[in-house]
């Protein structure tokens, strides 16, 4: 697992507590930065789980 992985998940899984703390209270702003946070985590994630599999296959022929 790379850096990019992990603060992707990091990120994601704070973004989340922070949509579900704004649909709990009511509060629209925290929920959409919430999302916001959540969708940002889960593309930095992407893009590390991108980078693995090109590490990977870079290694494989080496």
């Amino acid at each position: 697992m790379n850096r990019d992985q992990i603060k992707g998940r990091i990120t994601q899984a704070k973004g989340k507590a922070k949509e579900v703390a704004g649909r709990a209270t009511g509060d629209e702003r925290l929920e959409a930065k919430g999302r916001v946070q959540k969708t940002a985590g889960d593309l930095r994630g992407d893009f590390g789980d991108a980078k693995e599999r090109v590490k990977d296959a870079f290694d494989r022929r080496h």
